[in-house]
């Protein structure tokens, strides 16, 4: 697949808001989020004085971005990692504090663009959906395996799909013929299963189911909830994170980070407040902020994009 065809995600806006933090010698920026490395690529080019530590959990995208990422030399350090792990990481390099840090979640372009990942609902594939292939249970072991009521909760908490009872009731009558192993049939199950109402919004039916597997196999909300206060706490006073989400799943979890990072928590009537009551955080952005038209135009993935910022602007005190 040609690095050219990938097109970072609001990349423009994700550099002004990390600009501040990046601009003085020896600062570190961390890319949680590899992927194709093009945030990381418009990070070592716009900061030349920043050196960049990337994480991934896809072996394939580190490679590829590896190649990418080669003319930066010892710029770039890139790490096979899920992004949870970023303390740990930074422990191993020695770096005690960061002046930036990315996240953009979802699918990589890659991970959608090759067939037999079995992320993409509009191609068959083989039902794998693992963000690393190396570990952890495929989608087609969820769906093969789990109690239905657990396919249930999986899908109304993670696809947010309003017809969850009647897919699983669907799934467990077929796996119990024959085991599911591929994307089409999974695909063809739930357009026979949603009423015709159901089939009239919102694209293609099968997108929810496909989401909730994916965030179900790679753990995507548990690790998010390590994570998010993680990278926070790792950030310098001064230095921001700028997180991209892509449902309203994981863009809950960021605001619910950064709201309480950036409250007041004094308990009420104190004449002064005491520093360890004093916010941690600045938000940097009014809600979240959306593509434009024209991003979205040009890119279709960037529609459902949402970006946060936030700034640390004093340390935590215990």
């Amino acid at each position: 697949m040609s690095h050219s065809r990938h097109v970072p995600v609001m990349l423009q806006r994700c550099l002004d808001l990390l600009a501040p933090a990046l601009q003085r010698p020896g600062s570190v920026v961390v890319d949680c989020t590899l992927g194709l490395g093009g945030h990381s690529e418009a990070l070592l080019t716009q900061f030349p004085e920043a050196r960049l530590v990337a994480l991934d959990r896809d072996k394939e995208a580190l490679r590829l971005s590896g190649e990418r990422l080669a003319p930066f030399g010892d710029r770039a350090t890139l790490v096979h990692a899920v992004y949870d792990e970023l303390p740990d990481v930074l422990d191993r390099l020695g770096i005690a504090r960061v002046q930036g840090v990315l996240f953009d979640l979802g699918v990589s372009s890659m991970q959608l663009d090759e067939a037999d990942r079995g992320f993409a609902y509009a191609q068959d594939a083989p039902l794998d959906m693992r963000m690393d292939q190396t570990t952890g249970v495929s989608a087609a072991e969820v769906l093969n395996t789990y109690p239905p009521g657990e396919l249930v909760r999986i899908l109304r908490a993670y696809g947010e799909e309003k017809q969850a009872k009647r897919i699983v009731s669907a799934v467990v009558r077929e796996r119990d013929k024959e085991p599911f192993t591929n994307s089409a049939r999974l695909v063809e199950l739930i357009r026979n299963a949603l009423p015709q109402a159901a089939k009239r919004t919102g694209g293609n039916p099968a997108k929810r189911t496909f989401q909730a597997l994916r965030i179900e196999v790679n753990g995507e909300l548990s690790v998010l909830e390590q994570a998010i206060p993680a990278a926070v706490e790792t950030i310098d006073v001064g230095g921001r994170i700028a997180v991209l989400s892509y449902h309203s799943l994981e863009d809950r979890l960021v605001k619910q980070v950064f709201a309480a990072g950036a409250a007041n928590t004094a308990p009420p009537g104190l004449p002064v407040v005491p520093e360890r009551y004093q916010p941690r955080l600045k938000l940097l952005t009014r809600g979240a902020e959306l593509p434009s038209e024209e991003e979205v135009a040009e890119n279709r993935r960037a529609a459902p994009a949402r970006l946060r910022g936030a700034e640390r602007i004093r340390e935590s005190i215990e």
